[in-house]
């Protein structure tokens, strides 16, 4: 038997299981009950205390925050329904809205909000270094009337309340001192029925929801790893929602009648992120070498079939604080003549650069968390070597590859890391204060690439702080300028969202942060 016959039989294989395991559930299924498939099973609902999009996509289903992002990452009022800004920047007034309870039946209001954000100042959860660097201080000012006293002006804070750290809990399970993780409890239009660990997440509706009873009874996040499982479940009507589409899918699931394929934009960037401070990088001209030998329209269009767009930022054109900047060219010949400045040369004919008795050798670092992981670097270590340098990759589990990639400098033996970043306040100062100011190293901070520059933490420091957004912008447009011409990071290219949903469904939410709200969603014929 051929491989690649063996490999259909398994896929096939995996079907059947996936969708026999799935019979008690799908069997439930009607108009008033969604079935999501998810590549990645959620791994909790307290949402102060994760770190992961599947459990982020769930939570957003039972909680709400002050504000929340819409469609196009705009910050749309929720549980605020307006505010007010002192001519500082540091003293934020927001007037709540009335009439809401927690699951409990507990009355949403001002003592709720401030009780929540002293939980996550407390410094116990994962989350809490997203408010503690900048909030002092909640006050009560009457019963729908809470103020948040910052310890200095920051021009995305509207952002961090919508990011799902920001989501209100019942403030009854906090002072009970509630496991949220697998015992949630908001004010969203759904609350947990079911979890069965490893399978798939049930929840149902919450029928005394603010916003109207939900027309979904039920909706059911299945966990589906295999990517073209979830296709081939989407094609047979098995779910009606499958989330991470492959690109190679998309032709095929556009064809069908009964499935609309929605091709949305990510915030997500993939990149190289290039350790400053390793002794054959920290040449800039070999980082910019890399640069220009990479040829991300092809990536683009070729590995992404065209569901992806190459970018000369750390961030997407969606991001709040994006500008468009010039990035170094595709220029192999360039690329080469670089290396040669650097003195490095091919003085055995091999086609491996040498100097000073060593080789152009670099280890190439990624992980196999998704489809693209292994094809991208892949391709990023043919375009190396077509300059003379020797990429050796080494495939990680996820686990391993945060561990290996955190180690301090002085124990760091990264090199070339591909891996991407998503802002998941869908704001630049989310990508540019954790991964490019020099006290952020880690594994302190998120700067793997070990890259110090004074004018670049200006600039960043500068848009940390003003809240005038084109003030901002202007600032990240510099500090990005700088970081294309030193090469810290290569930035490759955003993608697309890929989801296909059952035509039957509307009203479903497809946010940028790879992830569906389904709080207004029907399902009809």
């Amino acid at each position: 038997m051929g491989v690649s016959v063996k490999r259909s039989l398994i896929l096939v294989l995996t079907v059947l299981l996936v969708v026999f395991c799935f019979a008690g559930i799908a069997a439930a299924s009607s108009k008033d009950t969604l079935l999501i498939g998810k590549g990645t099973e959620a791994l909790g609902m307290d949402p102060q205390d994760l770190t992961d999009t599947p459990s982020e996509e769930v939570c957003h289903s039972i909680y709400e925050g002050l504000v929340s992002f819409d469609e196009e990452m705009k910050i749309q009022p929720r549980l605020a329904t307006s505010w007010d800004i002192s001519e500082d920047g540091k003293t934020w007034t927001f007037h709540l809205r009335e009439g809401v309870t927690f699951h409990s039946g507990t009355p949403f209001n001002a003592e709720a909000v401030k009780k929540n954000f002293d939980r996550i100042l407390s410094g116990k959860y994962k989350r809490s270094s997203l408010y503690a660097p900048i909030v002092d201080s909640v006050e009560v000012k009457d019963e729908y009337t809470v103020v948040f006293n910052l310890k200095t002006s920051f021009g995305a804070f509207l952002n961090i309340l919508s990011h799902t750290a920001g989501l209100i809990l019942d403030p009854k399970g906090v002072d009970e001192n509630r496991d949220f993780v697998r015992n949630p409890s908001g004010t969203g239009a759904f609350m947990l029925d079911e979890w069965l660990q490893g399978d798939y997440i049930a929840l149902k509706a919450y029928d005394k929801y603010w916003g109207g009873k939900p027309k979904l009874k039920k909706v059911i996040f299945k966990t589906i790893p295999e990517d073209s499982a979830r296709a081939m479940m989407m094609e047979t009507g098995e779910i009606d929602v499958a989330e991470q589409v492959p690109p190679q899918d998309v032709a095929r699931l556009k064809e069908s009648k009964k499935i609309d394929m929605r091709i949305g934009p990510s915030v997500m960037v993939q990149f190289l992120a290039l350790n400053c401070q390793d002794e054959i990088l920290k040449d800039v001209k070999v980082r910019q070498a890399i640069f220009m030998a990479i040829d991300r329209e092809a990536i683009c269009k070729n590995i992404m079939m065209g569901f992806a767009t190459p970018v000369n930022s750390m961030v997407a054109p969606l991001v709040n604080g994006y500008s468009e900047v010039e990035g170094l060219p595709y220029n192999p010949e360039k690329a080469k003549a670089l290396l040669a400045e650097a003195g490095w040369k091919d003085s055995n004919g091999d086609g491996i650069l040498e100097k000073d008795g060593k080789t152009l050798h670099v280890k190439l670092l990624t992980h196999g968390r998704n489809t693209p992981a292994l094809k991208i670097p892949e391709a990023v270590q043919a375009y190396l070597s077509k300059i003379g340098m020797d990429a050796k990759m080494a495939v990680m589990d996820w686990g391993t590859f945060l561990a290996e990639t955190r180690k301090p400098v002085e124990e760091n033996t990264s090199q070339v890391i591909y891996y991407g970043w998503s802002p998941s306040t869908g704001d630049a100062d989310w990508v540019y204060r954790p991964l490019t100011l020099s006290d952020q190293w880690v594994p302190n901070g998120a700067n793997r690439t070990f890259y110090a520059n004074k004018e670049v933490d200006e600039a960043v420091m500068m848009g940390f702080s003003s809240v005038d957004q084109e003030v901002r912008r202007q600032a990240y447009a510099r500090a990005q300028t700088i970081m294309n011409e030193e090469v810290p990071w290569v930035p490759i290219y955003t993608r697309s969202n890929l989801t296909a949903v059952n035509r039957g469904v509307h009203d479903i939410m497809l946010i940028p942060l790879d992830f569906v709200k389904v709080t207004n969603t029907t399902y009809k014929d």
